[in-house]
């Protein structure tokens, strides 16, 4: 995580008044062009987070570093991302943890990538499939814009349907419309105790997901969750709900792997 002042090659996020987010990439030079007004990137640069500036039309913007959960919803995308209130269940129900060496596929705009990258540490290692390789250039664009250089990431342009090498890893996680078609390269690729995720959109692909994992026989503790967040509005005595929430966006079905008799 960077620190310091803002530094020319990194993202920085405005708020205007009205707490709108505008994120930018700061370059020597550049100029933003935003509903209040301009804003030069060479009055950033050199900045400290938490400041604030003034735009040519005299708007005020607080200007911080993104946090992850921010950079994933305003990022470039090549696909459509697994929200932030998604990938922090993600995180905890696969149990990442430092030093994990994770498969994952696909790949998309690199959204839960960053998040495994940041969860097994410089001591861990991610493997990460894509089928489209404009999405991997994508992903790999937004994860070093973020994270800067990493060393144990392998991206790979393949398609996991047809198969698995890694063997003995910790976690696999899915992000495909038909992961069914990985359960049995999972099954030999996962060590016993590994952690099987898939994030689905409908309940139809949930239950044919359920079927294959149960069919093996080398899964245990099969299991689907979704998340529903509703954000409140606290002002003065006006305490309530927030008229919009984030409701559903998919199914975490999680699996265990069983130590099945040789």
């Amino acid at each position: 995580m960077r620190k310091g002042p803002f530094q020319e090659g990194e993202p920085a996020i405005l708020f205007d008044r009205r707490l709108r987010r505008y994120m930018v990439s700061l370059r020597r030079g550049g100029v933003t062009d935003l509903r209040g007004g301009k804003l030069f990137h060479d009055e950033i640069i050199g900045r400290e987070e938490g400041e604030i500036l003034s735009s040519t039309l005299g708007e005020r913007f607080l200007i911080f570093r993104p946090t992850l959960s921010e950079y994933i919803l305003e990022m470039p995308r090549g696909a459509q991302v697994i929200y932030p209130k998604d990938l922090g269940i993600i995180l905890l129900w696969a149990d990442i943890f430092p030093g994990a060496v994770v498969v994952e596929a696909g790949t998309g705009s690199g959204a839960l990538t960053m998040a495994l990258l940041r969860a097994v540490g410089p001591s861990g290692k991610v493997i990460s499939y894509e089928v489209r390789e404009d999405f991997a250039r994508r992903a790999q664009r937004n994860i070093e814009a973020f994270l800067g250089p990493v060393e144990n990431l392998e991206l790979r342009h393949a398609d996991i349907t047809e198969g698995i090498p890694e063997r003995e890893v910790d976690r696999i996680l899915l992000d495909l419309p038909e992961p069914w078609q990985v359960v049995p390269h999972a099954a030999r690729s996962l060590r016993p105790g590994g952690i099987f995720l898939s994030y689905l959109p409908t309940v139809v692909q949930v239950q044919q997901l359920v079927e294959a994992l149960e069919a093996t026989g080398a899964f245990a503790l099969v299991e689907t969750i979704e998340a529903l967040v509703r954000p409140w509005n606290v002002s003065g005595r006006s305490v309530r709900p927030e008229h919009r929430m984030v409701a559903h966006t998919g199914f975490i079905t999680t699996a265990r792997k069983r130590n099945l008799p040789r």
